[in-house]
């Protein structure tokens, strides 16, 4: 029996992309290359909604963020880090590794950043350069309004605004030239529908002027070799070619698909997917009004097991849950519903809970 896997990455892929994934190496420094990162880079851009540079980074998610960092900060900057889970917390740590000198804002779990928030920090604080966030966090399962927060950050500080968009371009809303982010991120193993291992960074033009004064120290991910090679049509290191065939696949058919037709397609699986839990008589830890299209975090019943309950799910029936991260360990569960995903998998998803549910002692 086929595993339902239903986390927040990596996530499943369909068939074409595995199978094109499977194809023979080529010269990472010939033409078949060249015509591939070139095809990719312009698809990616479309899907991103930018004009801007983009570059593949052969890497996870998180070399992604740490490029951000450290083409575009100097230790001692002031930087605002914005935090509603993990992910946020985990742009803050990058950061500060580099020596920027950061103010936390962390928002309660379940919750979203409130822009007027963000606007009294920047009002109290002008010595603030950049601000980073997740635009969606897949660890409490919300999504912030990075438009509204860019209409604050941009519209009226005009800072450098970075952006960790790994779990939501692709799969929800993130057009990045309307608003005005200057770094955005993401990585294949999440809405792409493709395996982990590639990386994706957008960068603006006031980003490269950032580039030219910053001081962290980089070689694997400073961009200007990355640029430097595109040129070309090559990466300056050996780059993870079977993804690149996966991604070249899946970018395809999202583009076939129509990009708004998958924003809705996301929609309408996560409103499935909380309708669901909810009447199976569980509560959703995030308001549904911020809740993400990609993923839905659901608290774990008094006296139930969260443990129990994901093995049952996994052994029993092959669904595979992802659980609570750092302090929400044991509290939640997370249901995974991005990229390759239709209703079918989310109502298996909820039928196997109906069966597991009574199993572990919930009464509903």
């Amino acid at each position: 029996m086929t595993v339902n896997l239903r986390v927040p990455g990596p996530t499943p892929s369909p068939a074409m992309v595995l199978e094109a994934s499977g194809q023979q190496m080529i010269n990472h420094r010939g033409p078949e290359f060249r015509d591939l990162i070139f095809r990719l880079t312009d698809n990616l851009k479309t899907l991103f909604a930018t004009t801007n540079d983009l570059y593949i980074l052969t890497a996870s998610g998180t070399g992604a963020m740490e490029t951000a960092v450290v083409n575009t900060m100097s230790p001692g900057d002031r930087v605002l880090a914005i935090s509603v889970g993990v992910f946020g917390d985990r742009f803050t740590t990058i950061a500060r590794t580099y020596g920027a000198d950061v103010v936390e804002m962390k928002v309660e779990h379940g919750k979203v950043v409130d822009p007027d928030d963000v606007r009294k920090n920047l009002r109290d604080d002008p010595t603030i350069k950049t601000v980073i966030i997740t635009h969606n966090e897949t660890s409490t399962g919300v999504t912030n309004d990075i438009g509204s927060v860019a209409q604050v950050v941009k519209g009226e500080f005009n800072k450098l605004f970075l952006v960790d968009a790994i779990s939501s371009i692709g799969s929800i809303p993130c057009p990045v030239d309307a608003w005005g982010l200057d770094i955005v991120t993401s990585g294949s193993q999440k809405g792409w529908m493709a395996p982990p291992g590639l990386a994706f960074v957008s960068v603006s033009s006031r980003a490269w002027e950032a580039y030219e004064e910053a001081k962290c120290p980089r070689f694997y991910f400073d961009l200007a070799a990355a640029q430097r090679y595109l040129e070309r049509g090559q990466t300056p290191w050996t780059p993870a070619i079977s993804v690149y065939y996966a991604m070249d696949t899946a970018t395809k058919m999202l583009l076939e698909e129509g990009v708004e037709n998958v924003f809705e397609r996301h929609d309408r699986v996560a409103r499935m997917c909380r309708e669901g839990i909810k009447n199976l008589g569980l509560k959703l830890f995030a308001e549904e009004s911020v809740a993400s299209s990609t993923v839905t975090a659901v608290h774990v019943p008094d006296g139930v097991n969260g443990a129990e309950l994901a093995t049952l799910m996994r052994t029993e029936h092959n669904v595979v849950l992802a659980g609570g991260q750092a302090s929400l360990e044991g509290k939640i569960f997370r249901i995974g519903h991005l990229g390759y995903c239709s209703e079918d998998d989310i109502q298996n998803v909820l039928d196997s809970l109906q069966v597991v549910l009574p199993q572990v002692g919930f009464k509903g």
